[in-house]
């Protein structure tokens, strides 16, 4: 009889159970969305450590499938084969989130909101609406300018200041209000107190008599704040309770979990 032997590795499986040819794909979608969505082959390897011979194998293979198109200048590019892929999870993203807003609403009494940065927007994925008669209400998927939102300046006051200021080009910006902040100089200067206390706040910079407080997800796998918005004299008595110091570090309690669920998750 034939001595037991120990079963092969499949091909291309790694130790840890995953499949590598997978996992670098994967891993070459994640530099090309860091660097853009644009990148020459030789960035590619530079920013990945893949050898190049693996690099053209996976590329040919993902621009095939769509998820990558090849420009006129030989470069890179993200395909349009992501973009349903996108709006599914970050649909999902608010379902996913669900628990928490509704945790937090809560605690605030004041409507939660859920969003993200992309392609220099914010994007609204989810919500769960106050229980008061009069309260705020954003429609999930809506897509608003950053500069006038407390979710948008908390996620542009993390990007480095060549980023948040191309998001926010030359200006001068759109006024929504008279409270509208217009100067994109005068915003990058207040991202740096931003980013020292860890929360934003709208004030009626959107919507007259509204007032939104932000912080952001950390560990999320792409830009994401939470927020707490509602009638302005409501919220700043949220805000001055226990001399200030009780709605931003629960919003950042909230959100540290969600963070950390959406990372477990693989969200």
């Amino acid at each position: 009889m034939a001595a037991n032997s120990a079963p092969l590795d499949p091909p291309n499986a790694d130790r840890s159970g995953g499949v590598q040819s997978v996992e670098r794909a994967f891993q070459l979608l994640e530099v090309l969305a860091d660097a853009g969505g644009v990148s020459t082959l030789s960035d590619l390897a530079s920013a990945s450590g893949l050898p190049m011979p693996t690099i053209h194998r996976l590329i040919r293979t993902l621009v095939l499938q769509g998820y990558v198109r090849q420009d006129t200048a030989r470069r890179y590019t993200l395909g349009p084969r992501l973009i349903r892929l996108g709006e599914t999870a970050g649909r999902l993203l608010g379902s996913w989130a669900r628990p928490f807003l509704a945790e937090l609403m809560e605690a605030t009494g004041e409507t939660a909101n859920l969003a993200v940065l992309e392609a220099g927007e914010v994007v609204y994925v989810g919500q769960v609406p106050s229980r008061h008669s009069m309260r705020m209400f954003t429609e999930v998927g809506r897509r608003v300018q950053p500069h006038c939102t407390a979710v948008g300046k908390v996620l542009l006051a993390q990007l480095p200041r060549p980023e948040a200021a191309a998001v926010l080009g030359p200006g001068p910006l759109p006024a929504h209000t008279v409270h509208t902040v217009t100067d994109p100089q005068v915003l990058l200067a207040q991202f740096d107190a931003t980013r020292a206390a860890g929360y934003s706040v709208d004030d009626q910079e959107q919507e007259i008599g509204v007032r939104c407080v932000a912080v952001v997800v950390p560990g999320a796998p792409t830009p994401t704040a939470l927020s707490v918005s509602g009638p302005e004299a409501r919220v700043r008595a949220l805000e001055s309770r226990n001399g200030g110091q009780a709605l931003v570090p629960h919003m950042q309690r909230v959100a540290a979990r969600l963070g950390e669920a959406l990372a477990t998750n693989g969200a």
